[in-house]
């Protein structure tokens, strides 16, 4: 890090008050007190301490680990699911990014017990889909095969993925949430066998995203966010007029280039081209954050289902204290807006007990799993971990760094 975290001094509350003094209206003068000591209280609060990060994903992950202590659970909400599907793969991201910078055996054994319990097949069993959502199982596999190389752990997942290296077809990933499911999965191979033909196909299936699907693409450069899938693009818009983004399909989006650029080597093919939309995306997130940290569900459309949403908030947390941490984004310009981010989701989306509040069922779109609340319970609790813990792990990884440096 470049230069220290700057944290307002209690003077500046002091002056507006004094300020606030001359107000004719006393209702006035409370009101701006009230947002005053807000803002005051964001700004203040500063990087928290490794310990204190780490005791908060402690208290998230007990919770949810107490809750399931058969990792080989079934899922039942409106019907029966494996635990393998890609809502619970996304907790296991989660889960290993936590055993990295706290790395107690029961983690590891959790994950493991998780693998085996389907004998590390996809997503509802075997290796012949190529669906994106049964894939994401397999970056925790390969993350416990590179800890512990048992065969067994890719030989699913691999099967898989080299079906698809070895076949043209490039249009796959017609919703956006699948680049985050997915595109770990091939670099991870491309890591594993120094392999390019793994980030060459990685790369068509993206492309095809970015520029194809939707007629032109599912990526706007104009404006640096996505659309979910080909129903979102113009003409479609918001009651409002505006272009709908989805805060968590970005999200997954801007975690998927985190994951993937975390893992190639600095020489690998069409890196640049995911560092440069990794930084389109971070400038066009910055300035729509809320200024209690989180971003809408409706990402430029306050009006349009706005308000607090886990999830997204933490993925984009997750991508700016990587950049700021990797040198990709600036320091003085993301280190507050993650800081922010972080300090919202720890005080005002986790309960006392370590339930995530604010988390927005899975669906499509803004309007879906409404509404979204501090004590609303959403259709699966898992990938809000995932991605809470994601977060926590790279803000951790900034509170360990030397200030100054």
């Amino acid at each position: 890090m470049t230069g220290k975290v700057i944290v307002q001094q209690s003077s500046r509350l002091i002056g507006w008050v004094l300020l606030c003094g001359v107000l004719t209206s006393c209702s006035a003068e409370h009101r701006a007190l009230r947002d005053i000591a807000r803002l005051d209280k964001q700004a203040a609060v500063g990087l928290p301490a490794h310990s204190e990060i780490l005791a908060k994903m402690t208290l998230a992950n007990r919770y949810f680990m107490d809750k399931w202590p058969d990792p080989g659970e079934p899922i039942v909400t409106d019907r029966r699911r494996p635990s393998n599907i890609w809502t619970r793969a996304t907790y296991y991201e989660g889960l290993m990014a936590f055993y990295e910078i706290n790395p107690r055996p029961e983690f590891y054994d959790y994950a493991v017990a998780w693998g085996e319990a389907h004998n590390w097949e996809l997503g509802y069993g075997g290796w012949q889909s190529r669906n994106a959502d049964n894939q994401c199982c397999g970056q925790t596999y390969i993350d416990l095969y590179r800890i512990d190389p048992q065969p067994e752990r890719i030989a699913h997942i691999q099967r898989s993925i080299d079906a698809m290296v070895n076949s043209e077809k490039a249009d796959d990933w017609w919703w956006i949430d699948a680049l985050q499911m997915a595109m770990p999965v091939f670099a991870r191979f491309g890591v594993l066998y120094d392999d390019d033909r793994y980030f060459e196909k990685m790369y068509d299936l993206y492309i095809f995203t970015k520029e194809k699907h939707g007629g032109n693409g599912l990526y706007n450069p104009q404006e640096g966010l996505w659309w979910r899938d080909k129903d979102f693009v113009p003409p479609y818009t918001t009651p409002g007029g505006k272009n709908c983004y989805w805060s968590r399909g970005n999200g997954w989006v801007f975690a998927a280039l985190v994951r993937v650029l975390d893992m190639m080597p600095p020489d690998a093919p069409h890196r640049d081209e995911y560092i440069n939309t990794f930084k389109e995306m971070a400038e066009a997130l910055l300035p729509i954050q809320r200024d209690d940290g989180f971003w809408n569900v409706s990402l430029v459309d306050p009006a349009h289902y706005g308000g607090k949403e886990t999830s997204g908030t933490a993925f984009f947390v997750y991508g700016f204290a990587w950049g700021v941490r990797k040198g990709l984004l600036d320091e003085a310009r993301f280190l507050p807006a993650a800081i922010r981010g972080w300090n919202g989701l720890a005080q005002d989306a986790l309960h006392p007990n370590g339930f995530l509040g604010y988390v927005q069922s899975t669906g499509k779109q803004p309007s879906d799993g409404q509404p979204v609340t501090y004590d609303s319970v959403p259709n699966f609790e898992d990938y809000g971990l995932g991605a809470f813990l994601l977060a926590g792990a790279e803000m951790a990884k900034l509170a360990q760094l030397p200030q100054g440096q």
